[in-house]
C-alpha cells in the first residue's frame, strides 16, 4: 500500500503544481506574494518532505519542533531544512544534509520530486521543498542544538485538517491573523502551513 502511494504522489509531483492557489489558503493576514524583481534578496534554502510508514504501517511526514533561541523561528513546527551552503551541489542536496543534520538518520531517502518554492519575509529565505521517501522508518538521532523533538505527523491527520482555523500571532510586536495547522496540539502556520497545503492539495488527488 505504502509504495502505491509513493507511485501515485511521484505522478502527481510531476504534473502542474497547485502553487499559489494553495499558499493562498494559509497566507497571513499581512503576507504579500513576492514579486520577480526582489528575488535577489532572498536567499536560498530547502526542506526536505519525508514520508515513510510507521509501526503500524500508516503513512507520515516527518515534522521537527525546533529549539528555543533568539532568532526568527525560535521554537516553531517546521520542516527538517536551512539555508544551501557553498559545497551543496544544489538544493536537493541541501535539504538531503540539512535532515541529516537535524535527524541523525540511519536511512537514505529517495528524493521523487519538489513542490513549489515558498519565500520566508522575516529571514529573507527563499524555501525549495524536496519531496522524497523512505520505505522503512528511519532510526533518528536528532540534534539537541537544533531540533527540540521529533514529530510524526500521519497523511490522514494532513488531509482531515479544518484549513479555516485562525489565530493571532505577533511577528516583530506586529498582531497578524494566521491559518494555521494544529499538530500535537501546538500551531503550524506561516510558510510551513503554506508548504504543507500544497502537499495537501496534492494528496487528496493522489489518495482517493
Amino acid at each position: 500500500m505504502f509504495q502505491n502511494y509513493i507511485q501515485k504522489i511521484t505522478a502527481e509531483l510531476s504534473n502542474e503544481l497547485p502553487g499559489e492557489l494553495a499558499h493562498l489558503e494559509m497566507m497571513h493576514s499581512n503576507r504579500k506574494f513576492l514579486l520577480d524583481e526582489k528575488l535577489d534578496n532572498y536567499k536560498p534554502s530547502a526542506v526536505l518532505v519525508l514520508f515513510y510508514p510507521n509501526e503500524e504501517d500508516k503513512m507520515c511526514v516527518l515534522l521537527i519542533e525546533r529549539t528555543s533561541y533568539n532568532g526568527h523561528h525560535s521554537g516553531q513546527i517546521a520542516l527538517p531544512g536551512g539555508k544551501k551552503e557553498k559545497d551543496d551541489v544544489d538544493l536537493e542536496a541541501t535539504a538531503l544534509r540539512e535532515f541529516f543534520e537535524e535527524t541523525g538518520s540511519n536511512v537514505t531517502p529517495e528524493v521523487i520530486g519538489k513542490l513549489t518554492h515558498v519565500h520566508i519575509p522575516l529571514s529573507k529565505f527563499m524555501v525549495q521543498p524536496v519531496v522524497a521517501f523512505a520505505n522503512t522508518k528511519p532510526l533518528f538521532s536528532k540534534s539537541d542544538a537544533e531540533v527540540n523533538k521529533l514529530i510524526e505527523w500521519e497523511i490522514q491527520d494532513l488531509i482531515n485538517q479544518d484549513i479555516n482555523q485562525k489565530t493571532t500571532i505577533y511577528v516583530r510586536d506586529t498582531p497578524v491573523v494566521a491559518n494555521y495547522f494544529l499538530v500535537e496540539n501546538k500551531i503550524l502556520w506561516g510558510a510551513t502551513a503554506m508548504i504543507l497545503n500544497e502537499l495537501r492539495w496534492i494528496l487528496k488527488k493522489a489518495i482517493r
